[in-house]
């Protein structure tokens, strides 16, 4: 006889089919162990909030309640206020979006964004093609929505044109639709790299030969360090493209102040969506962040971010060159991560139980993969740990990494592996696998 075990939730037969895609992400599962105050978290993507000058916040709330208080407090629109979104135009402009504020939709942050686009297009099945790595966000709404992810291989110098090429014609040979091309250009999450502008203006041109809308993310554009990152796909494709920002890494991320710029045809569709997941967006939050942008010296307070988490990426990098140099990572230029390549033999995933009691916190690869990639690749965050705990936390990194790579030796009796710090290929996708 089969037992067929007991499930404690009663309406188990009832969920719909797509509730099987919902499963919590290795990112949320992180988050009870590195707020313990003894670990050393380089795991979750946090803005340094505390940056941030009070007075200058609370000078926008004071003011927000003095003058229009009722009108913050209450419904607003399913599109967002007029004034944010002259806001956000002003803002996407540096970095050569033109257009109207019309075709601006606030969103409960990107994170609803993303939602909203996969929900109007992906239906069961259906594929969208992403980053390999991509976004641990990203990649729980696309799994909700029951759609097909397929990676495409990235390098240094970020998604590969000619294995986009290949993904699509081999999609389309098998008549699978594809519905759009997921990237994250700038800085990327989690992979630390950037998409150079010839790439830019290829991938545009494949996509657009092949009917595939492009969804461009871009919530650390504006975080570079040394130079501003090549300017917006959508600044040369206000058809193909739809652009999602958000204000929670150059401002704040409690406020849930995120937009989708789109195509005429599309907006419509987004703010419907919008109404009916949320009815409005946040009015007190985009009243706050109109009277902020309004009022302060919001472009200097960015600059103050940038200095400091290019401080804490030149921390990791040192303390990754004197700790870990056997390894291999990218050295980004803006933003809040570094892809860290480990020997094949070892799992990040299974090994991160053991690195927390060492106290210290990474995110192991196989969260940024639809498809069980990224077993010895992690994702150290430097945004939030000052310079001093980063070193500390990549020391006790390597004490772990280290450990690890004895214990194989002692039991195996094999030769081990290294990686050398060449980095041709960021995620390292099987050779002709959709």
């Amino acid at each position: 006889m089969t037992n067929q075990g007991t499930n404690l939730d009663p309406w188990y037969d009832s969920y719909a089919d797509r509730t099987a895609g919902l499963s919590a992400s290795e990112v949320r599962a992180l988050f009870a162990v590195a707020s313990r105050p003894e670990v050393v978290s380089l795991a979750g993507g946090m803005p340094f909030v505390s940056a941030l000058p009070k007075e200058m916040v609370m000078g926008s709330i004071e003011k927000v309640m003095r003058d229009n208080g009722a009108m913050a407090l209450q419904y607003g629109s399913g599109q967002g206020t007029p004034a944010i979104r002259e806001h956000i135009m002003e803002i996407m402009a540096m970095e050569g979006i033109r257009g109207s504020a019309d075709n601006v939709v606030v969103t409960t942050g990107s994170q609803q964004a993303l939602d909203l686009v996969t929900r109007l297009f992906i239906n069961p099945g259906d594929v969208v093609l992403a980053e390999s790595p991509s976004y641990v966000g990203a990649l729980g709404v696309f799994r909700a929505y029951q759609a097909d992810v397929v990676h495409v291989e990235m390098d240094d110098e970020g998604l590969d044109p000619e294995a986009l090429r290949q993904a699509i014609t081999a999609l389309e040979a098998a008549g699978k639709p594809i519905k759009f091309l997921y990237t994250i250009p700038n800085f990327h999450n989690p992979a630390g790299v950037t998409l150079t502008w010839a790439r830019r203006l290829e991938i545009l041109d494949i996509c657009r030969s092949h009917g595939i809308l492009v969804l461009e993310d871009n919530p650390y554009g504006l975080l570079y360090f040394d130079q501003p990152a090549p300017q917006a796909m959508r600044s040369v494709d206000d058809e193909g493209v739809i652009y999602l920002g958000s204000f929670s890494k150059t401002l704040a991320p409690g406020f849930r102040v995120g937009w989708a710029l789109a195509p005429h045809a599309i907006r419509e569709k987004l703010i419907l969506a919008n109404e009916s997941a949320t009815l409005s967006p946040s009015s007190f939050g985009q009243f706050v962040i109109t009277e902020y942008l309004d009022q302060t010296d919001w472009k200097g307070q960015i600059n103050t971010f940038r200095g400091i988490y290019a401080e804490r990426r030149d921390a990791m990098l040192s303390a990754l060159g004197e700790y870990l140099p056997s390894l291999s990572w990218t050295k980004p230029d803006g933003g809040f991560f570094v892809w860290v390549t480990l020997p094949d033999e070892l799992d990040a995933k299974a090994m991160l139980p053991r690195a927390v009691k060492e106290l210290v916190a990474y995110t192991p690869g196989t969260a940024f993969f639809s498809d069980g990639q990224g077993r010895n690749n992690i994702r150290l965050s430097f945004c939030y740990p000052t310079p001093e705990s980063i070193r500390l936390g990549v020391s006790r990194l390597a004490t772990v990494i280290n450990g690890e790579l004895d214990l194989l030796r002692t039991f195996s009796g094999a030769s081990m592996t290294t990686q050398t710090p060449s980095r041709q290929s960021v995620g390292n996708p099987p050779p002709n696998t959709l």
